[in-house]
């Protein structure tokens, strides 16, 4: 008997109109599923459609000038059709997000216990009073030190890891069965990164909460994500377990993020790193071609001409004309 998935995301079309200017697809048939306890991740370069996918997820997209087509089907029910007062009924209680910026993602007016207890209170009905007992636990729970003090305090007044954590003790707060996470890590250092990403990898264990992550950072993928869709140009290119994908990885896009960053399997020096050449404004519209084409060191006449089929090995994904070798391995 097949199994649902918590979250089915089946070619998921976003487009933004602006008068007098050409319509952009920002996220172009996008698909992917998530089961219940799993971490899948969404990883690409800055413009490849991450965030405006997570944003189409929630329902968080301006009504004004955008076009989303496809469906969000969560626990079979497709979030894409329900009404605002629907989805904020759901958003928070059953599918939460942590965004990438806490500074501006939090009231700067409010203080962080209000903030954390609106969720409580809105949701599952509790009293100011026991909602504010029930967010210090939550601080402590996600590792803000003195949470009593804190949750008198202001968005300022707390350091940018701190902000991060009550953004996600706020996401918690109504224990959601689908987190996701974009960029959580984003401008913070190191130690205070291996911090989020642990905290995150526990809630995800204790609670068998399903996690969606957004990140261009691989090195946050290897540790944290069971399957990994790589995106470029608003399609997944490329889909495969965590393990397989570092392993061989087979689309020229992939094989180049995975070329581009440190190893340390490299010996003295780590050798020198080879990045993607271009940017990701220098591309082709998907119906004449690859996207990535101009990019590509293994470009062939075929992929300015013809649009890359999608095809799926044991469940493996590749959009690519002419891949890298499976056993070619990440060389420099």
């Amino acid at each position: 008997m097949s199994t649902v998935s918590l979250l089915e995301v089946d070619d998921l079309t976003v487009t933004f109109n602006r008068k007098g200017a050409t319509p952009f697809t920002a996220v172009d048939g996008v698909s992917f599923a998530v089961d219940a306890g799993s971490t899948v991740g969404l990883v690409g370069e800055s413009g490849c459609g991450k965030s405006v996918t997570s944003l189409a997820i929630m329902g968080l997209l301006p009504h004004r000038g955008v076009q989303v087509s496809g469906s969000v089907r969560f626990e079979g029910t497709d979030l894409l059709t329900l009404g605002d007062k629907a989805l904020r009924d759901r958003r928070g209680r059953d599918v939460a997000m942590v965004f990438q910026d806490p500074l501006s993602s939090l009231n700067p007016v409010v203080p962080l216990g209000i903030q954390v207890t609106e969720v409580i209170e809105r949701h599952r009905g509790t009293a100011r009073k026991a909602a504010m007992v029930e967010a210090e636990g939550l601080l402590e729970r996600v590792g803000i030190p003195d949470p009593h003090r804190r949750l008198k305090e202001y968005p300022h007044q707390l350091s940018g890891g701190m902000r991060q954590r009550a953004l996600i003790a706020m996401a918690l707060a109504c224990k959601p069965r689908l987190l996701i996470a974009d960029e959580p890590t984003t401008a913070l250092d190191v130690t205070i990164q291996a911090q989020i990403l642990a905290l995150l990898r526990e809630l995800v264990l204790d609670s068998g909460t399903a996690l969606v992550m957004i990140t261009h950072d691989l090195g946050v993928v290897a540790g944290l994500c069971d399957e990994v869709n790589v995106l470029y140009g608003g399609r997944v290119v490329e889909r495969a377990g965590r393990h397989e994908l570092f392993a061989h990885p087979r689309h020229p896009y992939t094989h180049g993020l995975l070329a581009s960053i440190p190893r340390l399997d490299t010996g003295a020096g780590g050798g020198r790193l080879v990045p993607i050449p271009g940017s990701v404004v220098d591309n082709i519209p998907w119906t004449h071609g690859c996207a990535f084409a101009p990019r590509c060191s293994r470009a062939v006449g075929a992929c300015t001409t013809e649009t890359p089929e999608e095809l799926v090995v044991d469940g493996r994904l590749l959009r690519c004309h002419n891949p890298v070798p499976e056993l070619a391995g990440v060389g420099r």
